[in-house]
Parts: structure tokens; C-alpha cells; sequence
């Protein structure tokens, strides 16, 4: 096979025969092809492609009932099992507010989409996968023991593209964007940070500074930031769990967030993953991927907004965690929590 041409839908799929039980975004990133290919090389065999318009997707989601909301970026995936309902609909940003689903999404990323039909041993596995315009996740729905699977035609009957092809183009990936700061604005950025009455204004505000997130925490300094040490996500789990606190996990990517909000209980490493295996909520963190994790203090009107977040060597932000400020006893928690936390050694932060 000529390595220099693209991969035929045969080719694919000669090549999947070989190995079929591979997770399809590592059989595709072992084949050198974007995810949303592999799905592609199988229309009319189980996959059809399906609009990614959000305001058709999501209220299509919402009949199949109970699910599971899966986001993920290189280094965690989270996922959610409940119904997608609450939807509100944006050009630039949409939002689902469901009890259990909790998401924002950036329309103009979400570009291809599949639904697909896969017979296994366990039967049949039924999803609606979404990607972007370089052909990675952006977001799937899985149906599970319990979902609607009556509506299941219909709704991909609604979502179904007119044309069936299995030829699909791809724009070159966005690649992630490296730590940006300019050390000499420092006391500008902490004076700018100082007037921040929500935390929604922060990257905004760094944005117009030239810098990025993570680029703003490596020169705030205190009281602004904390490094903290890479072990301190796994330390918050555990005290998480240990006291039953309830905390907010965001994961995502660049068109869509997903939001845990609740206690965690069943923290299990494996191997390099770092695992949270709870009814209606898991997550899978490979903790070898974390270099950097920062403590950071943003103020809002309703006080101080304390976050811990984890970043990856190239500058991925892997995911970030908030706490549930139900009252002053829920935010004295969380503060206290984060407080403890081990701190990165001055000599050893970039």
C-alpha cells in the first residue's frame, strides 16, 4: 500500500478487519487517517452521515432519553449519563442545562457528523458522533440499557444528510497553543485582574493582554496563583471523595465543555490513568500527561472564584476544577481543600 496516497473506504476497511476490537480513534491515529474517516469509509454499512447543525442536533438527542454524554480532549475524557434537555441556542455559543447534561458548544467547530449502527457480541451499539473540521471528536451520544431506542430511526431519519457519500475533506488541525505571556506587563495584568467581577471576563482579558492562560498564571504571582505539584489532582479526587464533597470537573475540547457538578466517590488509577468510575459520571485523566497544575484565585462579585487546573507540556488544558459554593460551609470546604494541596517547589515552576 502507497503510504504517500490517501487510503481508500476499502483500503479502511480491509485494514480495520484485521484489527476490529481497537478503540476507533486509536485504530485511526495508528493509520494515520482523522477519526471521522474511519466512520466514513463505512457509510452505507452502518454509519450515515447526519448534519452537525447544533439546533438540529441537540433537540434530536433530547427524544432518545436517557444516555451518555461523552467530550474529551488528548489527555481526559468525561462522560455523563442522563438526558439531553434545556437547550439554548447561540451563533457563537449554545448551551444544554439539563440536570445531568451540562455542556457548552461553539457551533462553528461541530462540522461532520455520523450516526452509527455497530453489531457486537453484546448486540447492537447505536451513537451519534460529532467531529470538527480536521476530523476529531468534538462530542458523542451513546444510548444505553434504558434509552429510547424506539426513537432511534426517526432521529437519524431527521439528521440524514441527503448525500451519502463516503468521500469527506479535512482542514489541517488547529494546533494547541503554547504558553504566551509578556513578563514585563505583569503589574498590568494583576491590576487588570484585580477588576475582574466574574470569571467569565478573564480570558477576555488576557486576550487584549496578548497572552493566554497559562501564559497569565506563569507570571501573576501571588496572590493571583499557586503552582501546585502534578500529583495534586489525583490528592483532590481523593479528598474529594473522603469528605464528600461536591465538586465541578470541566473537560473539553475547542467546540465543546463538559460539566460534572456533584460529589465523586470511586477514584481508581490504573496503569497511567486516573480514574473516576462513579453511577452516572466517569472520568479518565492520564495523569502522565499532567506538567503543570495551578491553584488560581479570580475574584466575581460573589467573592472569590478558586480553581485547580491541570495543563499538559505543550500547553493543552487537560481539565479544571471548581468548587460547588453551597453556602459559606460549601465554599470554606472547597477553599480548604485547595489550600492543602502540595505546592510545585519555586525552583521547579517554568
Amino acid at each position: 500500500m502507497d503510504a504517500t496516497e490517501p487510503l481508500s473506504s476499502v483500503e479502511i476497511r480491509a485494514e480495520r478487519a484485521k484489527n476490529p476490537k481497537m478503540r476507533d480513534r486509536d485504530f485511526a491515529t495508528q493509520l494515520g487517517i482523522p477519526e471521522a474517516r474511519l466512520l466514513a469509509a463505512y457509510v452505507g454499512q452502518g454509519v450515515t452521515r447526519i448534519t452537525a447543525d447544533l439546533d438540529a442536533v441537540m433537540p434530536a438527542v433530547g427524544r432518545l432519553g436517557d444516555v451518555m454524554a461523552l467530550t474529551r480532549n488528548e489527555s481526559c475524557v468525561i462522560e455523563k449519563m442522563g438526558a439531553y434537555a434545556d437547550y439554548h441556542s447561540g451563533p457563537l455559543a449554545a448551551m444544554i442545562l439539563s440536570q445531568e447534561i451540562d455542556m457548552r458548544m461553539f457551533p462553528r467547530h461541530w462540522v461532520h457528523g455520523f450516526a452509527v449502527e455497530l453489531e457486537t457480541d453484546a448486540g447492537t451499539k447505536r451513537s451519534l458522533q460529532l467531529f470538527d473540521a480536521a476530523g476529531d471528536a468534538v462530542h458523542k451520544v451513546f444510548l444505553r440499557d434504558g434509552s429510547l431506542v424506539e426513537n432511534w430511526a426517526s432521529v437519524v431519519q431527521d439528521l440524514k444528510l441527503d448525500s451519502q457519500s463516503d468521500e469527506i475533506t479535512f482542514a489541517p488541525r488547529t494546533p494547541v497553543e503554547s504558553p504566551k505571556a509578556d513578563p514585563s506587563q505583569a503589574a498590568q495584568l494583576r491590576a487588570n485582574w484585580d477588576k475582574l467581577t466574574d470569571t467569565h471576563q478573564f480570558l477576555q482579558m488576557v486576550r487584549k493582554m496578548k497572552m493566554n492562560r497559562q501564559g497569565a498564571y506563569r507570571i501573576a504571582g501571588a496572590p493571583y496563583v499557586r503552582p501546585l505539584a502534578v500529583s495534586a489532582v489525583e490528592t483532590l479526587l481523593n479528598r474529594a471523595a473522603d469528605s464528600d464533597l461536591e465538586i465541578m470537573v470541566f473537560v473539553g475540547n475547542m467546540g465543546c465543555i463538559e460539566i460534572h457538578t456533584g460529589p465523586v466517590h470511586d477514584i481508581r488509577p490504573m496503569g497511567p490513568w486516573l480514574n473516576v468510575l462513579d453511577p452516572g459520571f466517569n472520568l479518565h485523566l492520564r495523569g502522565d500527561h499532567i506538567a503543570e497544575v495551578w491553584a488560581v484565585t479570580k475574584p466575581t462579585r460573589r467573592g472569590p472564584a478558586i480553581s485547580v487546573e491541570a495543563f499538559r507540556e505543550d500547553g493543552l488544558l487537560i481539565a479544571q476544577f471548581f468548587g460547588v459554593l453551597k453556602g459559606a460551609d460549601g465554599a470554606a470546604a472547597w477553599n480548604e481543600l485547595v489550600a492543602d494541596l502540595p505546592s510545585l517547589k519555586a525552583e521547579a515552576v517554568a
